[in-house]
């Protein structure tokens, strides 16, 4: 259905719309026009108030479809895949686009019209805020490339240039969690010290038992609501500066992908609670100064849940595999904080091994000499 989809087009000239990273508009690559985040909210909100509609309406027929007819031949073209796929088309150029049923923005592979599916973001699914992208795909570019550089291991597939300009925008959904913990801990602990006669050396060992506790608030505790986003590569990347977050909008997706949540804020409860409780016994066990030694003896730790807010934030992956395993690079959207695993070639391992093994020999030979 057309309808179920908004591109994102220059009102003066018709070409693609992308938010422009750098200068925090929306930019027309074929002539240079630029419009402000709240114009194109304002132009496009009835098309993206319709394309909402439209969702909504299929979804209705779905239900009634489903309960009146069988369907168990349904979907073969595409198999177990069915399920998790949804068709629209593009109202630009008509071409077919096939994305995962969690896709909210994504761009047509014919005409590159960026595409934007407003009913995967409204309702319960509408994020509240949003951190624009500050980093370009030349700088994620740059920086993988220099990531890349020194590395006289990694296979040449990894450095080829075709393969880096793959990395992808994408803004990834969040659940952000306030909470207040409360913790109380107890320490034994151990003062060493030495001092010298003029018979021996003597060791004196002190114990003592130490009591800490004290109030946290968090704000803003980050946990991926993105079942195919890794949970350590997202961890791993962060901080995000919240002081740039927004009101969510539509305006700012044109020019990159976006994933609904499909894991809710109660899945990632658990989560939020290990890291207020790990922050807060690492905070009071920071407390404890001046020992030798620090051995937790006992802990209570009680959270108090707060607000919660569903954000979008900004990605750059790069999502790879080498004989088998995947590889993915993370790159913080907004600082460009970088995180990924590396390959080894293992035929240049052992040219590598057999050259420094030959040196080693060498260098030996000549010691002996």
């Amino acid at each position: 259905m057309a309808n179920e989809v908004t591109n994102y087009q220059c009102p003066s000239c018709t070409g693609p719309l992308h938010f422009g990273s750098e200068s925090g508009v929306l930019e027309c690559d074929y002539c240079g026009s630029r419009f402000s985040v709240e114009d194109i909210d304002r132009m496009y909100a009835e098309k993206n108030a319709d394309a909402q509609a439209a969702s909504e309406e299929r979804e209705a027929k779905q239900t009634v479809h489903e309960a009146a007819w069988d369907m168990e031949s349904a979907g073969e073209q595409w198999g177990e895949d069915e399920d998790s796929l949804n068709v629209y088309n593009c109202p630009s150029c008509g071409a077919e686009l096939v994305c995962d049923k969690t896709t909210a923005a994504t761009s047509c592979p014919y005409c590159g019209n960026p595409s934007i599916i407003p009913g995967k973001l409204s309702g319960d699914k509408k994020p509240e805020l949003i951190i624009p992208f500050q980093v370009d795909k030349k700088a994620a570019v740059a920086a993988l490339k220099q990531h890349y550089r020194n590395k006289p291991l990694l296979p040449k597939a990894f450095k080829a240039e075709n393969h880096i300009q793959e990395i992808k925008g994408v803004y990834v959904p969040f659940w952000l969690f306030d909470a207040q913990v409360d913790g109380d801990m107890t320490f034994k602990t151990t003062r060493v010290h030495t001092h010298t006669t003029s018979k021996e050396i003597i060791t004196e060992t002190d114990h003592y038992l130490v009591h800490r506790s004290g109030t946290l608030d968090f704000q803003n505790v980050p946990v991926d609501g993105s079942s195919q986003m890794p949970d350590g590569h997202m961890d791993a990347i962060e901080p995000f500066d919240y002081s740039g977050m927004k009101p969510f909008s539509l305006s700012y997706l044109p020019g990159f992908l976006a994933d609904q949540y499909d894991v809710s804020k109660d899945e990632c409860i658990k989560r939020a609670n290990n890291r207020c409780s790990n922050s807060t016994e690492d905070a009071l066990r920071g407390a404890v100064l001046g020992y030798d030694t620090c051995v937790t003896t006992s802990k209570d730790i009680s959270i108090t849940p707060k607000r919660v807010r569903y954000a979008m934030m900004p990605v750059w992956l790069l999502s790879t595999q080498w004989k088998g395993k995947n590889f993915l690079f993370a790159m913080n959207g907004q600082t460009g904080k970088l995180i990924g695993d590396l390959p080894i070639d293992k035929l240049k391992l052992a040219l590598w091994m057999g050259g420094s093994f030959l040196a080693a020999a060498g260098l030996t030979l000549l010691l002996m000499l």
